[in-house]
């Protein structure tokens, strides 16, 4: 008996043909549509879009013959996404919903309604691919970018377990947007000509500060400049106290907290101490390469004011409606504590770019979890920061502190709560965590 396959049919043209490979290629194919949104508050399109959504979801499935299954998971959505989402924006963090709603809820609780169904596998439109290792301990399953490297989003799969890659399938992985339109268009899909959806998976496109209303309040805080010219000396300041905490080595003993970021050395209390490993002037070097600079106040020159931290990321321009500058201002960091926006003129300031990052030490997530990193161990990988960035070269360092990763050339704009993801040269996605520092 052949495998049943339950589709994620979304309306849009990928998942369409997808479903329509996959039925091409003799498979047991079943559709499912899910709703995981009703709130319109903050959104940029019709409160009818999800309803279309599902209108042409059905004439898909009609014209392929396929059976068609409607599922309502906006209860998930919202305490598993939107939730998480609202936290981290509240905690001066850029979150990405779309990672947590494919780990979460695709390939999660709409597996386990796929599944309830009967189903083997879900499917579903994402440009990516699927390989199989099978050794003497078992199937591994390698998740790679896909062919079309425009529209490559393996980014957005980055927290998949093997148990979830062992039910899904992408039937376009391997090719590109324009053969899958022409697909679409000879085999008359009615989603041939569909737009490609945008903004928050499942939400669309936003009005993020009055999005953001729904649970966040305003509040008014000052946007500091910083001067290009004051940099060099603010930096200085902030790696003095980096090796001030590194000369103390036995800081873990002590249990005093380490200067980066008020953290004690042990942070999350693990077994740093417990092999007697002291703050090592590696660990530290690690530090000054990847901690952000902490501002203050006079450090530089208030120019304005902004509605609250929560409502800002590091790297953006717009929204701040500050003029009287011969270049843009960019957001180049921001304190919830004091509910401070620092910003630096010009694309090229240099608060702008860092040589590192770190993850938490318990943040990690490992796809690939036979090559997980050993403490102490190091590892060259690609790296990007945010989806759709070009690969970066740099190096991982295990440590009992965290996860370190080192670019070989500064990094723009790197913020907490996105994610961080590397890749082999070959294209495969090892593993991810969010950007803590």
């Amino acid at each position: 008996m052949k495998p049943k396959i339950i589709v994620g049919l979304s309306g849009g043209v990928d998942s369409s043909v997808a479903a329509y490979l996959l039925k091409e290629q003799g498979c047991n194919v079943e559709a499912m549509f899910m709703q995981n949104w009703h709130d319109i508050t903050g959104t940029l399109h019709g409160d009818c879009e999800w309803e279309e959504d599902r209108l042409v979801a059905q004439m898909v499935a009609k014209k392929l013959d396929i059976p068609f299954h409607f599922v309502d998971l906006s209860n998930e959505y919202r305490a598993q996404v939107v939730d998480y989402m609202f936290a981290e924006y509240a905690a001066g963090r850029t979150p990405n919903p779309d990672v947590l709603c494919n780990s979460k809820i695709k390939f999660d609780a709409f597996l386990q309604k796929a599944l309830e169904l009967g189903g083997d596998f879900v499917a579903t439109g994402h440009y990516c691919q699927k390989e199989i290792l099978r050794s003497e301990s078992g199937e591994i399953y390698r998740i790679l970018a896909g062919a079309d490297n425009n529209k490559d989003q393996s980014y957005f799969l980055c927290q998949l377990s093997q148990k979830q890659l062992s039910k899904a399938l992408f039937p376009i992985g391997a090719l590109t947007k324009p053969q899958v339109r022409e697909i679409a268009r000879r085999a008359e899909l009615p989603s041939a000509e569909k737009k490609d959806s945008q903004g928050i998976c499942f939400v669309g496109k936003v009005d993020l500060p009055l999005f953001l209303q729904q649970k966040i309040k305003p509040v008014e805080g000052e946007v500091v400049e910083i001067f290009e010219k004051d940099y060099p000396a603010i930096r200085e300041r902030e790696l003095q106290k980096i090796l001030r905490c590194a000369q103390n080595d036995s800081c873990c003993a002590q249990n005093e907290s380490c200067c980066v970021q008020n953290e004690s050395c042990c942070a999350q209390n693990e077994s740093c101490c417990a092999q007697n490993e002291s703050c090592s002037a590696q660990n530290y070097e690690l530090e000054i390469l990847s901690a952000p600079i902490r501002y203050n106040k006079a450090d530089g020159k208030v120019i304005g004011k902004h509605i609250g931290v929560p409502y800002y990321t590091i790297g953006q321009r717009h929204g701040l409606n500050i003029g009287g500058h011969a270049g843009s201002i960019f957001i180049i960091a921001t304190d919830t504590t004091t509910n401070t926006i620092y910003v630096g003129e010009g694309k090229e300031h240099s608060g702008l770019f860092r040589k590192g990052l770190k993850i938490n030490y318990q943040e990690q997530h490992w796809i690939r979890e036979d090559l997980k990193m050993e403490c102490g161990e190091s590892r060259e990988y690609l790296v990007r920061i945010r989806y759709r960035q070009p690969l970066q070269k740099a190096t991982l360092y295990s440590t009992s502190n965290g996860l370190y990763i080192i670019f070989n050339e500064p990094q723009r704009g790197i913020t907490p709560g996105q994610f961080a993801v590397w890749y082999t040269p070959d294209g495969e996605m090892i593993g991810s965590g969010p950007i803590s520092s």
